[in-house]
């Protein structure tokens, strides 16, 4: 496997669900905000609730079936800060908005890129750390994929994850390619590796972990 950079450059933040009041007197909106604000129901129930998905390396599952990962650091030591428990609640990637819109959990620490129709629906905190989106190539298109942009045409095949910042990427950057999307990280790559796909376009590390 030979890897491809494309250079773009996504934030990682924390995600707030957005919580919209009607119109009233401005003290009676702050009390209310207060109130309801998720981080005081995280305060009154003692446990923070965060949703997230598989992100190797950043969140995954050990041997033992723990789960390790710099962004289950993140969640912990904010739990800690907050004097509460954290509960970790996996979540298949397209699900994690809804479902945090719903209340399933009080936050999502899930390796999300802040975007404009993201921010529609919930709130981002400030970026905890930055990664990059990387294009990954089966070794027998080597020969014919020089560059990101020779992957532009209709003889070659790019797969991503449904819902993420890379598959967009590839959309706008790639349209003469064929796209395929699939909704976990294992048979998007065992495809790839079968060679019945010419790349995977996802954020940084992981496509450089398969070379």
């Amino acid at each position: 496997m030979k890897p491809r950079f494309s250079g773009i450059i996504i934030a990682l933040t924390l995600l707030l669900a957005f919580i919209v009041h009607p119109a009233s007197a401005a003290s009676d909106v702050q009390k209310d905000l207060v109130g309801n604000s998720t981080i005081e129901k995280v305060l009154r129930s003692g446990k923070l609730k965060v949703g997230m998905s598989t992100f190797i390396p950043w969140a995954m599952q050990s041997k033992t079936g723990e789960w390790v990962g710099f962004e289950i650091d993140v969640a912990k030591r904010l739990a800690k800060d907050m004097g509460v428990e954290v509960e970790f609640v996996p979540t298949k990637w397209e699900g994690l908005i809804p479902s945090l819109l719903t209340g399933k959990f009080d936050l999502v620490i899930a390796g999300m890129t802040g975007t404009a129709q993201r921010a529609l629906k919930i709130n981002f905190t400030q970026p905890y750390d930055f990664t990059g989106t990387q294009i990954c190539i089966n070794k027998k298109f080597a020969d014919k994929v020089k560059e990101p942009m020779d992957l532009n045409d209709a003889q070659f095949t790019v797969l991503s994850r449904v819902g993420v910042t890379a598959a967009e990427t590839a959309k706008k950057l790639l349209p003469k390619a064929e796209k395929r999307l699939f909704s976990d990280n294992g048979s998007m790559v065992q495809e790839l590796l079968n060679g019945n796909a010419t790349a995977i376009i996802q954020s940084l590390p992981e496509p450089a972990q398969l070379v």
